[in-house]
């Protein structure tokens, strides 16, 4: 069988491209494992210092690709989501290394939220955002009631949980669910420019932002600061930091290698 994502490496990032654009980059049980092992590979190869993931074609990811399960009546969806989708989600939150989605078209579903599942999110003018999950009297999973009310609000990821309308690339720069949006013509350079900026950066230091994001999401200030402590130690002590510190003083550019 054909891949089911397509990835290639330039300069520091990691592009993963969903790769079944006849079915808008639908899941299925190929296209989980092939990228669990994209993102698994990804975490141990030190070239890598950014990813991008985006989808073939006009869509970026329509969700389930509810063919694949027709007609298992033995189908159970927390074995599915435990063993496909929580992993890859999990893998994109702890990944010490800057992810993008490049939403190039439609993210519906199970594709939204792992849209959502991203640090960052630059959307082209023709996507769109839809929590599809109710239409078929489901909930929203993969991490989209953890990430949607963080990002825009309790109300707001109810209405588009419950009424499950479509939002814009424009509508959703405004409420808060995506950090950019490109016109088509754009969008391919814009894309290389945002992860260009990432893959130079201090890696390290990006992913101790990350971790402490993470963790500082559900503690209190007190244990927030301590965390903060820590993981400040730990980056005050990469080469990145010395290398920042010198450029600073130099008034130069600094040349951060991630380590």
């Amino acid at each position: 069988m054909p891949d089911t994502i397509v990835t290639a490496q330039d300069t520091g990032v990691l592009t993963i491209t969903l790769n079944r654009p006849d079915v808008l980059n639908a899941f299925n049980d190929q296209m989980s494992t092939e990228m669990q092992d994209a993102l698994r590979q990804a975490e141990r190869d030190d070239n890598v210092r950014c990813l991008v993931l985006t989808g073939a074609g006009r869509g970026f990811c329509s969700g389930q690709d509810l063919r694949d399960r027709a007609g298992d009546r033995e189908f159970s969806f927390v074995a599915s989501l435990r063993r496909r989708y929580n992993p890859i989600i999990m893998k994109l939150r702890t990944i010490e290394k800057p992810v993008l989605a490049a939403v190039n078209g439609v993210a519906a579903g199970a594709g939204c939220s792992l849209a959502l599942a991203c640090d960052l999110r630059l959307a082209s003018e023709n996507a769109s955002f839809i929590e599809l999950f109710a239409r078929v009297g489901l909930v929203p999973d993969s991490g989209s009631t953890y990430f949607l009310p963080r990002l825009v609000g309790l109300g707001k990821a109810f209405e588009l949980c419950s009424l499950t309308d479509p939002v814009s690339a424009q509508d959703a720069l405004r409420i808060g669910l995506v950090n950019w949006v490109a016109s088509e013509h754009d969008f391919p350079s814009r894309t290389a420019e945002i992860a260009g900026r990432l893959a130079e950066g201090p890696t390290r230091g990006f992913g101790l932002i990350k971790r402490a994001l993470n963790h500082n999401l559900s503690v209190d200030l007190a244990a927030a600061l301590d965390y903060e402590a820590m993981v400040q130690e730990i980056a005050g002590r990469t080469a990145d930091h010395s290398e920042g510190v010198s450029a600073f003083l130099e008034k130069r550019k600094a040349k951060f290698t991630g380590t």
